[in-house]
């Protein structure tokens, strides 16, 4: 993988993401030129039209990553990625035509990405049923052998088999760190030069995966391995780059403390995520307003009770604010207050409360909240106090999660089906750590755009 502004991204999605915009900036260029030589009008030079051609190829770029063209099931199943790539042609036209109405000299005439966008759609259809199998294949897999054959290395193991893995192992170690569980593990006195045999395999990366550290870490072989140029990484740092969350089963304080992230040097980060909160709920309160006012005159004609449902959450630094949403259950949900979780087609939400939740509007007051300054639009999902008190006595580490200010929505809401239970909890915790130790732009970037796929496929919604 190749780490982009602290995220990971697999080579195989990088390389299809370049391809992919060289290919619709030939379509747009193309489609420019045909419709020119239909209205015989003079062809220019390409760079004259730079701009509109970007932008034709950035929208539709934009929209392909947001509804998960270059997701795992994408990249494994051609029948999924035709499907994906209609909706982001069909999305794109929507981002062109607002681009079109801010800006009409930086984007194509209509006519010309009428054709541009069936060009697009067909360059891009090719070079997936052409590289299909090589995108998912082992051309583009790493080669690692593990050193340990525990339960920590049988993770890794299970994680290899996943589709979409970006590794393929090719051995595996046994060390003097517990019982062995991998059964094809070579035990380490049964190597005379472990560097050589490492190089020899062909391994680029070898990951460190003892169950118990003392008196078992290799220093001398890990030494050896490093200086003949493979990758030495620990089996949280592996963990962490593989699934996009922090792994609590594997970490401990001291990784936290020296690994990579938590910086402190993200203030200006921090200055540019608040000012575009203020911007863009600013603007999406002014746009959503009447949708606002008609959905809230709906819920009281629905059902008892008001309009709006306001909620203490946990917020940055533990302390609590009032949030603000449309009211989607029966007024009598909780009883005497008592904080409960929500369970799957739960009978508390009301007939309108259920299209409220499917399509997020019973969400959109919360932007109030966002231009306040007491949450953003990119973070954690703030808790009640009742569940925060008690989750933070069953997971480790969960306090940490209200270090940076929590959202509207997250690397967890995008990354994980809704959930009610401590193991839920636990998995979203998981990522929201990782959002946490990795924050950048680029990452609010990717979630905010990849909101749309959660919008339009609300897998587990409640």
């Amino acid at each position: 993988m190749i780490r982009l502004f602290k995220h990971y991204v697999p080579h195989a999605v990088l390389l299809l993401g370049l391809l992919d915009l060289v290919l619709l900036l030939c379509a747009a260029e193309a489609g420019w030129i045909l419709r020119a030589r239909e209205i015989g009008m003079d062809i220019d030079h390409v760079m004259t039209r730079m701009g509109p051609l970007l932008s034709f190829a950035v929208a539709l770029q934009t929209a392909m990553i947001a509804v998960g063209v270059y997701g795992t099931e994408s990249l494994q199943s051609i029948r999924y990625a035709l499907a994906r790539l209609m909706v982001a042609i069909s999305l794109g036209v929507i981002f062109l035509s607002v681009m079109h109405f801010l800006l009409p000299s930086m984007t194509l005439w209509r006519s010309n990405s009428l054709y541009a966008m069936g060009l697009a759609f067909c360059l891009l259809v090719a070079v997936r049923l052409l590289l299909g199998s090589m995108l998912g294949g082992e051309a583009f897999k790493r080669r690692l052998i593990v050193l340990g054959a525990g339960n920590r290395a049988n993770r890794i193991k299970d994680l290899e088999l996943r589709p979409g893995s970006g590794f393929l192992v090719v051995g595996y170690i046994g060390m003097s760190d517990g019982p062995h569980v991998v059964p094809e593990a070579i035990n380490r006195s049964a190597i005379y030069n472990l560097a050589d045999f490492v190089v020899k395999l062909g391994a680029s990366e070898v990951v460190l995966a003892l169950e118990e550290r003392r008196n078992a870490l290799p220093l001398s072989d890990l030494l050896r391995i490093k200086t003949t140029g493979v990758h030495v990484n620990e089996i949280s740092t592996f963990l962490e780059r593989e699934t996009g969350r922090v792994d609590l089963d594997s970490v401990n304080p001291s990784w936290l403390i020296f690994s990579d992230g938590f910086s402190a040097g993200r203030r200006i980060s921090s200055i540019a995520k608040r000012l575009f909160d203020i911007a863009a709920s600013a603007l999406l309160l002014a746009l959503t307003g009447p949708v606002i006012l008609i959905a809230a005159i709906l819920v009281k004609l629905d059902s008892k009770g008001p309009a709006f449902y306001r909620q203490q959450r946990v917020g940055l630094f533990g302390q609590e604010f009032w949030i603000v949403k449309l009211r989607t259950m029966r007024q009598d949900a909780e009883v005497e207050g008592q904080a409960v979780w929500a369970e799957q087609d739960d009978p508390r939400i009301t007939r309108l409360g259920y299209w409220l939740r499917k399509l997020r509007i019973d969400e959109l007051p919360q932007t109030w909240t966002v231009l306040k300054g007491e949450m953003s639009f990119v973070g954690p999902r703030p808790e009640r106090r009742q569940f925060v008190d008690d989750l933070e006595q069953h997971l480790r580490y969960y306090a940490e999660r209200h270090m940076v200010k929590p959202g509207i929505t997250g690397w967890a809401q995008i990354n994980y089906p809704y959930g009610a239970s401590i193991e839920d909890s636990r998995n979203k915790l998981e990522y929201d750590l990782y959002y946490a130790k990795n924050y950048t732009p680029f990452l609010d970037f990717l979630i905010l755009i990849q909101t749309v796929r959660v919008v339009l496929w609300p897998d587990g919604a409640r």
